[in-house]
């Protein structure tokens, strides 16, 4: 049975970011690799390490899909590109993993409350 795939409104913003190229490839990578066996390791699915922000990674060329599978379901929390060893996520580097879990733009709560 295929898993149903779902994009959060972060994620979908984020693909909707990358050129029209990227956007298929990744797309024809996420339908292709996550509907039958999202957990099973590959060369282009990983399981990351430990981390309060999302369980798996797929890989398509240097585009990155963070995601999670619950219950016959994988839900893509980020998409991006990976550059060197930073992942970049609507041009800025994604921190969202370590600072903010629930914010993967990194803007969290201003500091500055004038």
């Amino acid at each position: 049975m295929p898993y149903k795939i779902s994009i959060t409104e972060d994620a979908d913003r984020q693909f909707q970011s990358l050129p029209v190229r990227d956007q298929r490839i990744l797309e024809a990578a996420i339908r292709s690799r996550l509907q039958h066996q999202p957990t099973t390791p590959t060369k282009a699915i990983k399981r990351l390490r430990p981390n309060p922000f999302a369980d798996y990674e797929l890989r398509a060329g240097d585009l990155r899909a963070l995601y999670n599978v619950d219950e016959g379901e994988v839900v893509v929390l980020v998409v991006g590109r990976k550059v060197g060893n930073k992942l970049i996520v609507e041009g800025e580097e994604f921190h969202g993993h370590q600072d903010h879990p629930t914010e993967p733009s990194g803007n969290g709560p201003e500091e500055n409350t004038e």
